[in-house]
């Protein structure tokens, strides 16, 4: 545990879900935990119990990525956990393939609908009609317009095809709209939606005041920082600042409030923990502007600032997209200015008079 977790509490210790278990972490609210084959290895789906028309079943919240290793939990799931009571809906809080990449199958069997912002629904769509999703030639030029010039990774870049459609391989034709402030009854209590923006187009956290319940999404994590990323189909677009933004929208909850992330463990100290996202930030942010005070650089430079480690060309996908993102909110700002050089690589410089944030 590192310092920063120190400073929340975990109701639950270490304790995590098992693989053939789903564990109630509050009244009706059950935990499983799958896993991913990626450096962040799992994520955290939600059972609430949920009654519909007279129908007594379940609401899930999250999918997985589509995967034989994750059907199999869920068919343990059904055959064992769920006390013969059906999926009544699935609720989907953001597009990325570990929350959406099983909505197709968990809707269809079990004839429920699908719950999601109108923003992500349609753009998992369009990323499963999208035969380079995360890649192709579009994705390696914008990279190369910001520094990365690794020949292999490049080209790796370039040929990667079907990244999206692999772990989703269809969403539902329909869905049932959620919006920021629409609340929804589950059961016996009343959840209410919570958009965040930065991390996706749309997404979708769930409070349940009497509860004191939050599923949070990516937005809210205890232990990692979620990635908020520049991409090539928004090419000058300022991720960081909605996602600052949107974290501003959760401090009227109560300083009590059990978190319920989609990555690590159920956490209490959601005011602390939104004040050290906003401080990691703010280092990463004045870490920017002390390089591009010195000369300008470019994003790949700022990428090797930010992650001092070595990357795969999956993480380094991310990290750069990040690393424009932190630019990008500077150069808004209007504290940084930008040129193209004759490489046709961005260079951002302190603007004049400039102070660091």
């Amino acid at each position: 545990m590192n310092l920063l977790e120190q400073e929340l509490q975990y109701p639950h210790g270490d304790t995590l879900a098992r693989k053939d278990q789903i564990l109630e972490v509050a009244p009706g609210v059950y935990w499983i935990r799958m896993g991913l084959p990626f450096s962040l290895d799992h994520i955290n789906l939600w059972l609430l119990r949920d009654e519909i028309d007279g129908v007594q079943g379940w609401t899930a919240v999250d999918c997985c990525i589509d995967a034989p290793s994750s059907r199999e939990q869920w068919e343990f799931i059904f055959a064992h956990l769920l006390e013969n009571k059906p999926i009544l809906r699935v609720v989907v809080t953001h597009m990325h393939p570990d929350h959406i990449g099983l909505a197709h199958w968990l809707c269809e069997r079990w004839k429920a609908p699908l719950w999601i912002s109108y923003s992500d629904f349609y753009m998992a769509r369009v990323q499963v009609m999208n035969t380079e999703g995360h890649g192709g030639e579009a994705v390696a030029n914008f990279f190369l317009s910001h520094g990365l010039d690794n020949p292999q990774t490049i080209q790796e870049i370039r040929n990667r095809h079907h990244y999206f459609k692999n772990l989703v391989p269809s969403v539902p034709r329909q869905m049932h709209r959620l919006m920021d402030g629409q609340t929804i009854k589950i059961g016996a209590h009343y959840w209410q939606c919570i958009s965040g923006y930065g991390h996706a187009p749309e997404h979708m956290a769930l409070s349940c005041s009497s509860l004191n319940v939050l599923i949070s999404g990516d937005m809210i994590l205890p232990r990692i920082t979620t990635n908020i990323s520049v991409f090539e189909f928004e090419p000058e677009s300022n991720p960081l600042q909605l996602f600052l933004d949107s974290l501003l929208k959760y401090l009227p909850l109560h300083q009590d409030t059990l978190v319920l992330p989609s990555h690590g463990r159920p956490f209490v100290g959601i005011h602390r923990r939104i004040e050290q996202l906003q401080e990691h930030h703010a280092e990463r942010l004045a870490e920017v502007m002390s390089a591009c005070t010195q000369k300008p650089c470019h994003a790949k430079e700022i990428m090797d600032i930010m992650f001092p480690r070595k990357l795969d060309t999956h993480q380094t996908t991310f990290a750069l997209g990040e690393s424009i993102a932190h630019i990008h909110m500077l150069w808004r700002q209007g504290q940084l200015t930008r040129h193209k050089n004759d490489q046709g690589v961005y260079l951002f410089s302190a603007s004049v008079g400039s102070t660091r944030p």
